[in-house]
């Protein structure tokens, strides 16, 4: 059993920030690609920020610039940071880790940007 526990959502006004947390159960270094995924109404969810066990990263385009995604090893919690938000930034975050071909979802966490 491995649980992933997003948090750090919430509603925010455009320009705002966010940091969204994604605890694991156990070490994230277990897994092989660890990474944030959305998805708005009506939408497909889609790849935000993914990170490897080796530390490198990759961007969907539209938050490039805009977003960070980190880690804590010793916290086992992978972060997203998110500045400069927008109204279209608005969905359902989860984390992802995927490791031999197998996925662990979190449940997601709800980010509203609006005035």
């Amino acid at each position: 059993q491995v649980d992933l526990v997003e948090s750090g959502g919430g509603l925010v006004q455009p320009g705002g920030s966010l940091r969204l947390s994604c605890a694991a159960s156990r070490s994230i270094l277990w897994f092989n690609t660890m990474g944030w995924y959305r998805q708005a109404p009506g939408k497909q969810r889609e790849l935000v920020a993914g990170m490897s066990s080796s530390g490198s990263t990759n961007y969907a385009d539209s938050v490039k610039g805009r977003f960070t995604i980190s880690r804590d090893n010793a916290k086992n919690t992978v972060y997203l940071q998110m500045n400069s938000l927008k109204p279209e930034d608005t969905a359902v975050y989860y984390c992802k880790g995927w490791r031999m071909g197998r996925d662990y979802w979190g449940q997601g966490t709800q980010v509203t940007v609006s005035s």
